[in-house]
């Protein structure tokens, strides 16, 4: 059987009209348009370049998202500004997940352009994915499916709280 449980994704597909940019912004840039929306779309933190956002169809649990405010493809097109704010933003959010979810490791990188795998080409963005000892990513190599043990409210709240205030 190649069927999991994962009610949260029916939000998403429920609201998907096949547009990706239906008012010409990226996914990131209406994500980041209302603060106090940010509880509801996993905001986690903003800073004055970037916000950190909890993936909704992550690798693992705690997978986040460091994305600039602005919509940018490239990395060498961020202002210093920007690229500065991304790396101690990247690196707090390392602090964070450590803290919350105590993994035994990380990865940490961009996938920039289509052919390289990026999802939204037009607007990059920092992936920080824990990852725990033994995590043998038996289910999507035996199985062909991902489990994901934690509910995105769930590792928010538990983020949230390692958080300083």
């Amino acid at each position: 059987m190649d069927r999991l449980w994962s009610p949260w994704r029916s939000r998403h597909v429920a609201t998907f009209d096949g547009d990706d940019r239906p008012d010409g912004r990226s996914l990131f840039a209406r994500l980041a348009d209302d603060p106090a929306r940010d509880v509801e779309r996993f905001v986690l933190y903003r800073s004055a370049f970037v916000y950190v956002v909890l993936n909704a169809f992550p690798y693992t649990n705690g997978h986040l998202l460091v994305v600039p405010y602005r919509e940018v493809a490239d990395y060498d097109a961020l202002t210093p500004e920007e690229t500065d704010d991304l790396a101690r933003t990247t690196q707090q959010a390392i602090g964070w997940l450590r803290q919350a979810l105590r993994p035994d490791g990380f990865n940490v990188g961009m996938n920039l352009g289509a052919a390289a795998g990026a999802g939204l080409p037009d607007h990059l963005h920092q992936h920080v994915v824990p990852r725990w000892t033994g995590d043998t990513n038996f289910m999507p190599a035996v199985g062909e499916a991902k489990v994901i043990p934690e509910a995105l409210e769930t590792t928010f709240a538990r983020l949230k709280a390692a958080m300083p205030a």
